[in-house]
């Protein structure tokens, strides 16, 4: 008996996967512009300047593939556009929580605690 796609071609088939794969890729490239809600915290009083503007720098190349993906598979559209808005709300408010507690808190950063440290010393010729 053959086995079901995972995506399509099936009245079994839901719309699970297509939207966690949206939301997926939505946290996948946000992650790789921003490092992590938690590093954004810890060192915004370094990053504060530059923190938004890469979250929505992520937003925008977000919205190009989960519109590609949603034209691609119009069938799956809706699971496609709802994984990728609610994660992209998620992560927005969490980079804005970051930002706003790091800013408010008195605790030390860790950016340039590695200053000294034996891979940032020169290299012998």
């Amino acid at each position: 008996m053959p086995v079901a796609p995972v995506s399509g071609g099936s009245d079994l088939v839901g719309d699970g996967v297509p939207f966690l794969v949206s939301a997926g890729i939505v946290y996948e490239i946000i992650a790789a512009c921003c490092s992590s809600p938690q590093t954004a915290e810890i060192n915004a009083d370094k990053r504060a300047s530059t923190l938004m503007k890469w979250v929505h720098m992520g937003l925008l190349q977000s919205v190009g593939f989960v519109a590609v993906a949603a034209i691609v598979d119009r069938r799956q559209a809706k699971p496609i556009i709802a994984g990728g808005a609610i994660a992209a709300a998620v992560m927005y408010g969490s980079y804005w929580h970051a930002l706003r507690a790091g800013l408010s808190s008195s605790e030390p950063g860790t950016e340039g605690q590695d200053e000294g440290a034996p891979w940032m010393l020169p290299k012998a010729d």
